[in-house]
C-alpha cells in the first residue's frame, strides 16, 4: 500500500530553475537573458497594460464620442408577466419582487414595464410604471402606486 511520504513526482516532472546572471559559466551571465538595453533590460521595469513601447496607444488613438451623464437613473425593469411569478400576492413591492428573484436590489429604484397580461386584481408598488402597464393594472381592476 501506498503512503504519503513515500509519494514522489514521476521523472522528468521537476526542473531545477533558471539562476541568471550568475556568471559566463553559467550560460545565463552578462545580460542575464534580458538581451541588451531598453526598458526591459532595466530594474524597476513594470509592463504596463496597454503600454506600446512608446507609441500612442489604441485607447488614445481612438477618437472620443459622447458622455456619460453622471445623474442617469439605472432602473431595474420588470414586465407585467413576469408578475404572476410572485404567487398570490396582492400587494407587490420592491422587497417582494426581490423575494421571486425578479430584481437584485430592493432598495435600487425599479420600472413596470407593460408587457403580457395581468390575470388578477394586484396593487403593484414601484418607483414608476409606463403608460401601457398602469392601463393594464387598473383594467385587471388593481392598482399602481408610485413610490419614492
Amino acid at each position: 500500500m501506498l503512503k504519503l511520504n513515500e509519494l514522489k513526482a514521476p521523472r522528468g516532472a521537476t526542473k531545477k530553475r533558471k539562476r541568471i546572471g550568475r556568471g559566463p559559466g553559467s550560460g545565463h551571465g552578462k545580460t542575464a537573458t534580458k538581451g541588451h538595453k531598453g526598458a526591459k533590460a532595466r530594474s524597476g521595469y513594470s509592463d504596463k497594460i496597454g503600454f506600446e513601447g512608446g507609441q500612442m496607444p489604441l485607447q488614445r488613438r481612438i477618437p472620443k464620442r459622447g458622455f456619460t451623464n453622471i445623474f442617469k437613473k439605472e432602473f431595474q425593469i420588470v414586465n407585467l408577466i413576469s408578475l404572476e411569478k410572485c404567487g398570490s400576492a396582492e400587494v407587490i413591492n420592491p422587497l417582494i419582487l426581490k423575494n421571486c428573484g425578479l430584481i437584485k436590489d430592493p432598495q435600487g429604484p425599479v420600472k413596470i414595464l407593460g408587457e403580457g397580461e395581468l390575470k388578477s386584481a394586484l396593487t403593484v408598488q414601484a418607483q414608476a410604471f409606463s403608460k401601457s402597464a398602469r392601463e393594464k393594472i387598473t383594467k385587471a381592476g388593481g392598482k399602481f402606486e408610485v413610490i419614492k
